[in-house]
């Protein structure tokens, strides 16, 4: 059954989508762009985008009653490839043990400008 999860420490959608679907155990977390709820601003540096587009999946991951460690997969967006090792840097930081799958593409545009925009699948 298709349960939808929203987070109001998250940043609302920015287009017709759900922050997060939930179905048999699995969360599908939508592409989080690195935007602050609270102020609705995004940071500059790759780093700073990168911490916050993670924590707003943290908070839609514990809205739905899961962690980091429940991650499975990980898509990341740059909008430059040569931000990777940066972007990697703080991503380490979230997962320490039993990484998820993840891919990395670079994009030719973002949305609002980011940097990057990253999306993760969980499982129960």
């Amino acid at each position: 059954m298709k349960k939808i999860i929203a987070s109001p420490l998250a940043p609302k959608a920015v287009g017709p989508y759900s922050q997060a679907v939930e179905n048999n155990g699995t969360l599908y977390v939508s592409g989080q762009l690195p935007i602050d709820a609270s102020t609705g601003s995004m940071p500059e540096s790759i780093e700073e985008q990168t911490r916050q587009s993670l924590t707003n999946i943290g908070h839609i991951l514990h809205e739905a009653g899961y962690d980091y460690a429940d991650v499975a997969k990980v898509s990341v967006l740059l909008d430059d490839i040569a931000d990777f090792a940066a972007m990697n840097g703080v991503y380490a930081t979230f997962f320490t043990e039993q990484m998820p799958a993840r891919v990395c593409y670079e994009v030719a545009k973002l949305p609002m400008g980011a940097k990057v925009e990253i999306d993760a699948i969980a499982v129960k």
